[in-house]
């Protein structure tokens, strides 16, 4: 039995989410089953239990935790928030969008809703033409609110245990050397020269490959992903 495990085991549960808290990545995603293991006891701890957490941020850990109640005891999540309809992390938009449906999939990992909330939020921020036409052109992106993008791409980091978001997606694309043709592979979007068959082909859970979500429509090639993550706000994130 590793020490992590022994340590979890043996520990309470409000020293277990400290341990959770304050971990270096690593060390938290050895946690991840140990946590969701012992969820009945998470609403003991009420309000504590996301004290260490800021709600305008994106810590993954807090993500994690609600989704670990949402799954094995929703009725509890009122202890932990109040009013759940509004949920936990703050989701503002500079041009009124409500972000509580894109909250409520990621929260209950309907990533398959998620996504097509997102793309659909990135058709309204393009403007009327892009919702018109269905798609967005990349020369649209550069004039995409800054809240709102970092809103979208918060809550995916902080709903996926930080494995899905544009910033990982450029965080990756970086590691790559900038290629898309090896970032493609790497997330899932192709596979043998062949393009992922959508929707039913992609992998929509935490299991899919980091990055692999929120999609960005590559049919008229990378311009459109490249002004997504070229983005100075999601630049500013990284």
């Amino acid at each position: 039995m590793s020490s992590d495990k022994t340590n979890s085991t043996n520990s309470t549960i409000g020293e277990l989410l400290d341990q959770f808290s304050s971990g270096s990545p690593r060390k938290r995603r050895a946690l991840v089953q140990s946590v969701e293991s012992r969820a009945e006891e998470i609403p003991s701890l009420g309000s504590k239990a996301l004290a260490p957490y800021d709600p305008e941020g994106h810590d993954w850990a807090a993500g994690w935790i609600l989704q670990v109640l949402k799954r094995h005891y929703p009725e509890e999540l009122g202890k932990l928030i109040p009013d759940i309809s509004d949920g936990w992390f703050t989701s503002p938009s500079d041009v009124g969008i409500d972000y509580q449906p894109l909250q409520d999939s990621l929260l209950s990992e309907n990533f398959e809703e998620a996504d097509r909330f997102t793309s659909s939020v990135l058709r309204e921020l393009a403007g009327e033409p892009a919702q018109s036409r269905g798609y967005v052109y990349f020369s649209e992106v550069p004039a995409m609110p800054d809240l709102d993008l970092c809103t979208l791409d918060r809550l995916w980091i902080a709903y996926s245990q930080g494995r899905f978001g544009f910033t990982v997606q450029a965080s990756l694309l970086n590691s790559l050397g900038g290629r898309y043709d090896r970032l493609w592979p790497r997330i899932g979007w192709k596979k043998d020269g062949e393009w992922t068959r959508y929707p039913n082909s992609f992998d929509w859970s935490i299991n899919a490959p980091e990055g692999h979500m929120p999609l960005i429509n590559q049919l008229r090639g990378v311009r459109l992903m490249d002004a997504v993550l070229s983005h100075p706000a999601l630049i500013s994130r990284r």
